[in-house]
C-alpha cells in the first residue's frame, strides 16, 4: 500500500514538473526579409535591402523561435548552435556556446588590414565607452578574423595589445576557413582575398543577445553608433 502511495507521489511531480516546463515555454517573433521573388530559394536577411539577384525590395516575413525560459535549450536561429572550435588570443579552445548569457558585440576583422578594420576597431572602442561600467561583466566584446591562416593566437595577442584591448571584455577569435565561412555567412559578412594579407569585407557590428539571436546589425565606417549603444544597453539590461 505504501509502495502504491509513493508512486502517485512520484507521477504527480512528475507530471507536475512536465506541465511547469510546458507553460515556461513562449514564442518569440522574428523578422527576417526575403525576396518575393525567392530568387536565393528560401534564404533570409537580416535586415531591409534589396535581393542581389533580381534587385527587388526584400519583404518582411515573420518567423518564431521556441526559447524555453529556465532551461539551458536554445532557438533555432542561435550562433550558440554551431558547433565549430575557435582559439583564442591566449591560445585557448572553446565554441561560441560558452558565451551563452552575455550579450554580444562581434565584429569580423583582420590584423594586417590598414584601412577598414582600424575604422572598426575604432567604432568598437568607442561603442565600449559609452556603455555604463555597471554593464562589463554581462557585455562580451568579440573580433572574430577572417584571416585565420596569418592571425594566430600569438598575433591576435600582440594586436590586442596595441589596440589597448588585452582585457577580459574583448575577445579575439582564430577560426578554420570553413569555421570563419559558416559564421560569415550568418553574419550575412562577405570578405574576399585579394592578395595574401590583403581581403575585402563587409563592415558590419552585429549584436546578439545572451541567446545568442542576432538582434542589430550596425554597417558602415565612421557611422553614428547612439543605435547601436541603446541596443547593447537595452539587451544588457533585461
Amino acid at each position: 500500500m505504501k509502495s502504491t502511495k509513493y508512486l502517485l507521489i512520484l507521477l504527480l511531480t512528475i507530471v507536475s514538473f512536465s506541465s511547469c516546463k510546458e507553460t515556461n515555454e513562449k514564442k518569440v517573433a522574428l523578422i527576417e526579409y526575403q525576396c518575393p521573388m525567392k530568387c536565393e530559394g528560401e534564404k533570409t536577411y537580416h535586415k531591409e535591402g534589396s535581393c542581389p539577384v533580381c534587385k527587388m525590395d526584400l519583404k518582411p516575413i515573420t518567423t518564431s523561435s521556441k526559447i524555453l525560459a529556465n532551461t539551458n535549450e536554445i532557438s533555432e536561429s542561435s550562433i550558440f548552435n554551431l558547433t565549430t572550435k575557435w582559439n583564442t588570443k591566449n591560445a585557448e579552445s572553446i565554441e561560441l556556446k560558452e558565451l551563452k548569457g552575455k550579450t554580444l558585440v562581434m565584429v569580423m576583422v583582420y590584423t594586417t588590414c590598414k584601412a577598414a578594420c582600424p575604422r572598426l576597431v575604432a567604432d568598437m572602442r568607442n561603442i565600449a565607452k559609452e556603455i555604463p561600467k555597471k554593464l562589463d561583466n554581462k557585455i562580451q566584446y568579440v573580433f572574430v578574423s577572417i584571416d585565420p591562416e596569418n592571425d594566430t593566437p600569438k598575433r591576435l595577442k600582440e594586436f590586442a595589445k596595441q589596440n589597448y584591448m588585452d582585457t577580459n571584455n574583448y575577445m579575439f577569435l582564430q577560426g578554420t576557413p570553413d569555421g570563419v565561412r559558416e559564421f560569415a555567412n550568418v553574419l550575412a559578412v562577405k570578405y574576399k582575398e585579394i592578395s595574401p594579407l590583403d581581403f575585402s569585407h563587409s563592415n558590419i557590428i552585429s549584436v546578439f543577445n545572451p541567446q545568442g539571436e542576432l538582434i542589430h546589425q550596425q554597417e558602415g565606417l565612421g557611422v553614428d553608433n547612439k543605435v547601436t549603444i541603446a541596443k547593447i544597453i537595452e539587451t544588457a539590461n533585461k
